[in-house]
């Protein structure tokens, strides 16, 4: 079977995204699991490891990088941040509705 010319190029791409996005997901768990420092440094080191995995994310597995994108691209960027910040809001929003009612 002939793989395309830039076969290994793609799978190599994709290999190295794994790895990164299996680091950034282990890195938090690891933090937690051995406390090594405050807990407000651990949070802003979850948050940051989060930040770095989506846009390993958008790089390696939806090849949006920073050359010259298309607009359906920055579409997609601006919907999906916008439906993450629904649900986080909502979210917030809730628990603290709830967190209310119980006192």
């Amino acid at each position: 079977m002939q793989h395309p010319p830039d076969f290994k190029k793609e799978r190599r791409a994709y290999l190295v995204g794994f790895v990164i996005a299996l680091g950034l997901t282990l890195l938090p768990f690891w933090a937690v699991a051995a406390p090594w420092a405050s807990r407000s440094l651990i949070i802003w080191a979850i948050a940051v490891c989060a930040v770095i995995q989506i846009l390993a994310q958008f790089r390696y597995f939806l090849h949006i990088n920073l050359s010259r994108q298309k607009r359906e691209d920055l579409q997609l960027i601006l919907f999906a941040t916008l439906i993450v910040i629904i649900m986080m809001a909502g979210t917030i929003w809730i628990m603290a509705n709830l967190a209310m009612r119980m006192m």
